[in-house]
C-alpha cells in the first residue's frame, strides 16, 4: 500500500514586465532538495494507498497563478526553439536545424501566462527523468524571472520554501473559481502547464493517471486525470472551489487497475470530469456543500456506477 504525505507546492511570482537576459543578477539555480521524493510514495499502476489531499490545483496564489506555458518562443541559448512539444512529459523540439529533446532542454527558456493576463519568463535549471514505474515522469526545476529584484527564483517551493520540481503536462486548466468551468482542463495545442510537485495536477500523475498513458486495454486515462484533480481538491461542484482543507485523508480508487479500494472507509463521492457526479453526507468538507442545479441519486457509492459514468471513487477514513 503506498502512503502519500502531502506538502503544499507554492508559485511566488512578482508583478511586472518580462525580464531581459542582459544585466542581470542571476542567482545559483536551486537544487530540488530530497524534499521532492518525500512529497509522493512510488506509485505504479497497481500501487494505490490512502492518500492525503490538499487544495490547490497547482500553485497557491501567492502574488500571481501561473496558468499556463507557451511553447512557441522557446529559446536555448541563442536558438529559438522550433516545433516544441511534448511526448509524454519529455520535450522535444528542433535548435538550429538539429533535433533536440530531454536534457538538451536544460537552460531552455519558456513564457509563462499569468492569471491576470501578463507574462514571465521562464528558465529549465534541471531535467531529471523519471525512474522504475515513473519513468515517462520526467522532472524539471524551473525558475521565474523576478523583474521587481532583478533574479531568478524557482517557481515551485514546497512549504519550507525549498525548491520542487514540476512535471510538464500538455494543455491547461481554467484556475477560476466559483463559475462554470472553473477547474476544467483545457486541450491548447499550443500551451503547457508546469505542475509543481505536491498540488493537484502532479499528484494526479504520481497516483497513475497519466493523462498521456492509457490502459493496457488501450483507454486513455486523460479523463481520470482530469477527474482525480476534481477529487483530490474536493472541487464536488466542478466550478473549480475547493470544498477542504489541507490534511484532510481520502482514499481512491477506478475500475481500470491504477488505483484498487484497500480500505473499509465511509464512501464520499463519486467523479468525472467535470466533478462530483454525487456525494454523501460524509465529506472531506468543513461546511455542508450545496451544488445548485445538480440533482442527487438516490445511491451514491457503488460500484456498478463505474458502468455509467463514473471514474473515481473517494472514501473518508470512519468517523472518531
Amino acid at each position: 500500500m503506498g502512503v502519500w504525505k502531502q506538502t503544499v507546492a507554492a508559485l511566488s511570482v512578482a508583478m511586472g514586465m518580462v525580464g531581459c537576459a542582459g544585466d542581470v543578477t542571476t542567482e545559483t539555480a536551486p537544487e530540488l532538495g530530497s524534499g521532492v521524493a518525500e512529497l509522493v510514495a512510488p506509485n505504479g499502476r497497481n500501487l494505490n494507498g490512502r492518500n492525503l489531499n490538499g487544495r490547490n490545483l497547482n500553485t497557491t496564489e501567492l502574488g500571481q497563478t501561473l496558468v499556463s506555458v507557451d511553447f512557441a518562443g522557446a529559446r536555448l541559448g541563442q536558438s529559438v526553439l522550433n516545433g516544441v512539444r511534448l511526448e509524454g512529459s519529455v520535450f522535444h523540439g528542433a535548435a538550429a536545424g538539429t533535433a533536440v529533446s530531454g536534457h538538451a532542454f536544460l537552460g531552455a527558456r519558456f513564457t509563462g501566462n499569468l492569471g491576470d493576463g501578463g507574462t514571465v519568463e521562464l528558465r529549465v535549471d534541471s531535467v531529471e527523468p523519471g525512474t522504475g514505474a515513473d519513468a515517462d515522469v520526467w522532472v524539471y526545476g524551473v525558475s521565474f524571472f523576478d523583474a521587481a529584484e532583478s533574479l531568478w527564483k524557482p517557481t515551485c517551493v514546497a512549504a519550507d520554501g525549498s525548491a520542487v520540481g514540476a512535471i510538464a503536462v500538455a494543455g491547461r486548466w481554467d484556475h477560476r473559481q466559483g463559475v462554470e468551468g472553473g477547474g476544467a482542463k483545457v486541450d491548447d495545442a499550443g500551451r503547457f502547464t508546469f505542475a509543481c510537485e505536491g498540488a493537484a495536477i502532479a499528484k494526479c500523475v504520481r497516483f497513475g493517471y497519466r493523462p498521456w498513458a492509457s490502459t493496457a486495454e488501450g483507454q486513455s486515462l486523460a479523463d481520470h486525470h482530469q477527474a482525480c484533480t476534481r477529487m483530490v481538491r474536493a472541487d464536488f461542484c466542478g466550478d473549480g472551489t475547493s470544498h477542504t482543507e489541507d490534511g484532510n485523508w481520502v482514499n481512491l480508487y477506478d475500475s481500470v487497475g491504477v488505483q484498487t479500494d484497500s480500505e473499509a472507509w465511509r464512501h464520499e463521492a463519486e467523479w468525472d470530469v467535470d466533478g462530483a457526479r454525487c456525494f454523501t453526507q460524509s465529506t472531506r468538507a468543513p461546511q455542508p456543500v450545496s451544488c445548485p442545479g445538480r440533482t442527487q441519486p438516490d445511491t451514491c457509492g457503488k460500484s456498478a456506477h463505474f458502468q455509467t459514468g463514473t471514474l473515481l471513487m473517494s472514501e473518508v477514513p470512519p468517523a472518531p
